[in-house]
């Protein structure tokens, strides 16, 4: 079997939903799982908080059902809404909660045939311009859809642009956007992510939704993982498949971008951009063989990536290589590729092995 293996740790995703609901007691949390669990596998993350989370989140039907064929009775938001009458129908089946966020949604519930009652989240577009009512608009929907028949819960919810960057001034208009509505009457409300958790309690209302926090990555640039109490979940490790002595002026690699500037010692890596490391990531990007941090070489290839191992001592085929996890944060490698830890444990694919921890 080839070398390479993502080895997911449930409990650690249970320590970060349970961080995530320390950080504003007494609320609700859907634990966010769309994406396949942003990677690390739907089917064993909801099992693993079963009887922990307060419900689960999600970006489609697709997810939503497989969701609801694990967990019979947990609330699953449906973040996206429902595009069509006829999914409004499923939604009812697979009894979601479900956000409303434009006319068209409104008019696809509020002509949907008689069926089970939903829980409708009204999306206030309070400043990220992406998805939602404005105020005026989201105040005539409210009036439509407190008088409808479809309509258990009225909720209202949205999304910041910016709580990663903290101390920036749209993260206090939005919230401000969002008080300013709530004259309505409305049953839940939920607006803090992951990083309004961790660092804005004004925007912890009734429901939060934790995603990156569980999956041991952190939103911030300035705070790291170990800093905000989390634990990281999906560590991804290959092997040394070849090691070899470069001289001087050799080039190593596609391109022959990447030349020696003294005798070395070169490893090669059973990963590449087909299993989801980086394509993009640069020379000195790290990795770690037997607990030592070594760089990357050269490009990344679809199968493969080189790196140096010229001051370790005694490397030999065969030896671990962490490409983040435990030992290096995925965050510190997304930043050296110019990217974000969510786009790294998301482009896993599915030729990787996942193996799972569960105590």
């Amino acid at each position: 079997m080839r070398p390479l293996v993502a080895t997911i740790d449930l409990n650690a995703v249970c320590h970060n939903y349970a961080v995530a609901k320390r950080c504003a007691p007494g609320r609700e949390a859907f634990a966010v799982v769309k994406a396949n669990a942003y990677g690390h596998g739907v089917r064993e993350v909801v099992t693993a908080l079963h009887d922990i989370a307060d419900g689960f989140a999600v970006a489609s039907l697709e997810e939503a059902a497989q969701v609801r064929a694990m967990h019979g009775q947990a609330r699953i938001l449906l973040l996206e809404g429902c595009f069509e009458t006829v999914e409004v129908q499923l939604a009812q089946q697979l009894r979601l909660d479900i956000a409303v966020q434009n006319n068209q949604q409104l008019a696809a519930v509020l002509g949907a045939p008689e069926g089970q009652s939903l829980n409708i989240w009204l999306k206030l577009d309070s400043g990220m311009h992406r998805l939602g009512f404005d105020s005026t608009e989201l105040r005539a929907a409210h009036q439509a859809l407190r008088d409808s028949r479809h309509c258990n819960e009225l909720n209202l919810m949205s999304h910041f642009a910016c709580a990663d960057e903290r101390g920036h001034e749209l993260t206090e208009r939005q919230l401000e956007c969002f008080l300013d509505v709530l004259d309505l009457d409305f049953n839940q409300r939920s607006l803090a992510n992951s990083a309004a958790i961790l660092t804005i309690p004004a925007a912890h209302m009734d429901w939060l939704r934790p995603g990156i926090m569980l999956y041991g990555a952190t939103p911030f640039a300035d705070l790291s993982v170990a800093e905000l109490g989390l634990e990281p979940v999906m560590t991804l490790t290959a092997q040394l498949i070849a090691v070899r002595r470069v001289a001087k002026g050799e080039s190593v690699g596609y391109g022959a971008s990447w030349i020696a500037s003294r005798d070395s010692v070169i490893g090669t890596v059973s990963c590449g951009y087909a299993d989801g490391y980086p394509r993009h990531a640069p020379p000195g990007t790290e990795a770690v063989v037997n607990g030592q941090r070594v760089p990357l070489i050269g490009r990344v290839s679809m199968d493969m990536l080189t790196v140096d191992l010229t001051d370790l001592t005694a490397p030999a085929i065969g030896d671990s290589v962490e490409l983040w996890g435990k030992q290096l944060p995925v965050d510190e490698v997304a930043q050296g590729a110019g990217t974000i830890g969510y786009e790294l444990l998301t482009k896993v694919t599915a030729r990787v092995p996942r193996r799972y921890l569960n105590d």
